[in-house]
Parts: C-alpha cells; sequence; structure tokens
C-alpha cells in the first residue's frame, strides 16, 4: 500500500552534516587529562542512552568519568558539553542547498542519532531546519536508529506509509532497518549519486502538493 507521497527522509551526520571535527577526542581527552585512545572508548561506550535520550548530558557525562576514574565536578562536564556539541556542528553547504531545493518537488525530513541538548544547538545555528517537514532527533523521540522504533515514529508523525519514504543515511546497517521497514532505502556515498538516485525515484511517484 501505498499513499502516493514522495518523502525524502535525510540521516543528518554524515550525510547533510559532517561527522565530528578531526582530533576534538584528542582535545576533550587533553582537558581530562587522560590517553585519547581511553577517552575515546568510554566517550562512544557510554553514548547510546545518551543519544536515545535514556540520560541527560550530565549524566551521560558523569559515567563518561567514572568510566575514566576521574572526578567528576560541574564545570568539567559543562566544558566537555560544550566541546562536544562544537565538535559536530559543521555542515555539507552543498547538500544543504541540494534538500532545500528538494522541498520544491517532495517533502523533505530527517531523522538522525543526536542528542536532545545537541539538537537544541543545532536547531539554533541551523533556522533553515525548520522549513522541513518533519524532525526526528532521537534524543527527543526516545530511539534511535536503527531501533524499528525510530522509523515508525516517522511514519505515524508525518500520516505516511513506509512506502511513500526513500531513506538516505550513510550507515549500511540503518537504511538495512528502513528497508525492513518498508521503506526504500539509499546508502549515501556522495550527493552526485544521490542526485540520480532521487532522479530515478521521483518519477515513479505521483506529485506531492504541499
Amino acid at each position: 500500500m501505498s499513499t502516493d507521497r514522495s518523502i525524502v527522509l535525510f540521516d543528518l551526520f554524515g550525510v547533510i552534516a559532517r561527522h565530528q571535527r578531526p582530533g576534538a577526542l584528542g582535545m576533550m581527552a587533553a582537558r581530562c587529562h587522560t590517553p585519547t585512545d581511553a577517552f575515546t572508548t568510554a566517550y562512544w561506550a557510554c553514548r547510546p542512552p545518551y543519544d536515545a535520550g535514556q540520560q541527560s548530558a550530565p549524566e551521560y557525562w558523569t559515567a563518561v568519568l567514572r568510566g575514566l576514574s576521574l572526578s567528576v565536578d560541574a564545570d568539567t562536564i559543562e566544558e566537555l558539553r560544550l566541546t562536544d556539541i562544537d565538535s559536530w556542528s559543521r555542515v555539507d553547504d552543498r547538500m544543504v542547498a541540494y534538500a532545500q531545493s528538494l522541498c520544491e518537488v517532495a517533502e523533505v525530513a530527517l531523522l538522525s542519532n543526536i542528542p536532545s541538548d545537541h539538537a537544541d544547538a543545532f536547531l539554533a545555528a541551523q533556522p533553515w531546519l525548520h522549513n522541513l517537514d518533519h524532525l526526528a532527533f532521537s534524543g527527543k523521540i526516545k530511539t534511535a536508529k536503527p531501533n524499528a522504533a525510530a522509523f515508525h515514529h516517522c511514519v505515524v508523525a508525518m500520516r505516511a506509509v513506509p512506502t511513500d519514504f526513500l531513506f538516505v543515511d550513510d550507515r549500511e546497517e540503518n537504511v538495512r532497518a528502513a528497508r525492513a521497514m518498508g521503506m526504500n532505502g539509499h546508502v549515501f556515498t556522495d550527493r552526485d549519486e544521490l542526485e540520480a538516485v532521487i532522479d530515478t525515484w521521483l518519477p515513479t511517484r505521483q506529485p506531492t502538493w504541499k
């Protein structure tokens, strides 16, 4: 079944936004006077509950610091939190322009694994996001990709069916999960390839009026 809508559902980091700033984890590790490898391990091991809205930023950073057997204080947590947010703040201007241009011919939405406080900062810095048809941030919707609930949220929130969507993500496991839900999926590598995929996909849909 399809409602004949055309919804391009974008991942954020690695597609429209850039991955974490090089050297950021080393900078945070230096602030904690701990080796970068050990800091990186703790940073990612503690991340899933934070991304999925199960922990606040102070709870996440407390877990990271305790995992490294370091003392915990509010000033250190806030400095790490702000450095972390900044490290994920860069966008690909060409992809931003392309996503915005698609709004003329399709519905455009976003599904991103991002903590709630990061999402607030990103929304403040990137006002064009408010022009999209739906924004689903894992820290806000309390579930993260590749959990099926994250994709289900978008289907329900947009009052659509899975086949209405073309999901675009740079991680194959996330695209596989979207396809398992019945969505169309594309593993992102670059804008030119994506543009060709969307140019092929859109003519198979009925026109979308917004």
